[in-house]
């Protein structure tokens, strides 16, 4: 593990990169800045070593982007609707940063904090990054010490284990908020990789992209990945789920129990032959496919990242659980433990 400066923020903070790498010619470099994953890379079929997430070379370009690239994303990940919930008879106001929406922890979430680093010991390169949430902190109840550990093993996974605890019962959701291109960041789209994902169930949203409380099944739909398809074979059909997120933009329901860590997706990008399997203990799953990447932003390799030119696959509670009783449980309650595992495991075929 290697550390180097990666700049200041406007408040004066100092945000360090880390860089991680195993004996496989894998690297994960990750900065303090919202404890984003920079850069990955890993080797296609040939052995050709290529970048696979969007990102920037500099924290300036961190600090100016809007879509919230490799982040660690907290306090609640994903939408909270109205921005709006009510705990123990208690209702709160969060701001409201996606239209009337609350999203990915409100207009300072953990992607912009900077966190406090330390490197552990062990025989894989490890990295622990920690948080303290004051309470009320964008209008959510409680302190929330959290706590991310990056690990990158010699069998090729970045693993993250996310834990929290909270001085007052607190609603929490954390994901890494990556976004992926198979072939190399900035090598065009994402619409041939072929995707599976184990997952039965999805949740339908309304207009505001909120979920309507109902538990869909994938089959005869075009979110019906069970079996491996073509991310862009059924992007474009004239589907109402399709057009309200202008594409995929949805939370599937992954089979199994909530808890165990097990299979959510595998992605193939068939040009290079470079797999992504994601493991994960969460019961959900977002897909998203970059379909508000307009070209503005400058990447890594000096080429703008346009629409769908990457996926997100971002493990998860569903989105505003908060507001659904009948959902997996958000809920952390003072002297209890948050836990929360998921792998990216990388290789080529």
């Amino acid at each position: 593990m290697t550390k180097q400066p990666f700049g200041k923020t406007a408040a004066g903070e100092a945000a360090d990169l880390y860089t991680l790498a195993n004996s496989s010619g894998m690297e994960a470099s990750i900065t303090t800045y919202g404890g984003a994953i920079v850069s990955l890379k890993t080797p296609d079929r040939t052995g050709r070593i290529a970048d696979v997430v969007l990102g920037f070379n500099t924290l300036d370009g961190y600090l100016k982007s809007t879509f919230y690239p490799g982040a660690l994303v907290g306090r609640y990940a994903n939408r909270i609707a109205k921005g709006r919930f009510a705990l123990n008879g208690v209702e709160y106001a969060l701001a409201c940063n996606n239209g009337a929406n609350s999203l990915h922890g409100g207009i300072r979430g953990f992607d912009k904090a900077v966190w406090a680093a330390r490197e552990l010991p062990g025989d894989d390169a490890a990295l622990e990054l920690t948080y303290a949430s004051a309470d009320g902190e964008e209008g959510y109840p409680g302190e929330l010490t959290v706590t991310a550990v990056y690990t990158l093993t010699r069998k090729n996974e970045l693993r993250i284990d996310y834990s929290a605890r909270t001085s007052k019962d607190t609603v929490v959701n954390l994901t890494n908020h990556s976004y992926f291109n198979l072939a190399g960041e900035g090598s065009g789209d994402i619409l041939d990789h072929v995707a599976r994902i184990y997952a039965d169930r999805m949740t339908p949203v309304d207009a505001g992209l909120i979920p309507t409380g109902e538990l869909r099944p994938v089959e005869g739909t075009p979110f019906d990945f069970r079996h491996p398809a073509a991310i862009g074979a059924r992007i474009g059909q004239a589907d109402e789920q399709l057009e309200r997120g202008c594409g995929y933009d949805h939370n599937f329901v992954v089979n199994g129990a909530m808890g165990t860590l097990r299979d959510a997706a595998r992605v193939v990008d068939p040009k290079t032959g470079r797999v992504l399997e994601v493991l994960t203990t969460e019961p959900g799953m977002q897909l998203y496919t970059a379909n508000f990447l307009d070209g503005a932003a400058i990447g890594k390799s000096g080429k703008a990242y346009g629409r769908r030119s990457a996926f997100c696959l971002e493990t998860q509670r569903f989105p505003d659980t908060p507001n659904h009783a009948d959902f997996p449980t958000c809920i952390l309650r003072a002297g209890g433990k948050f836990a929360s595992t998921t792998v990216y495991r990388f290789s080529a075929e």
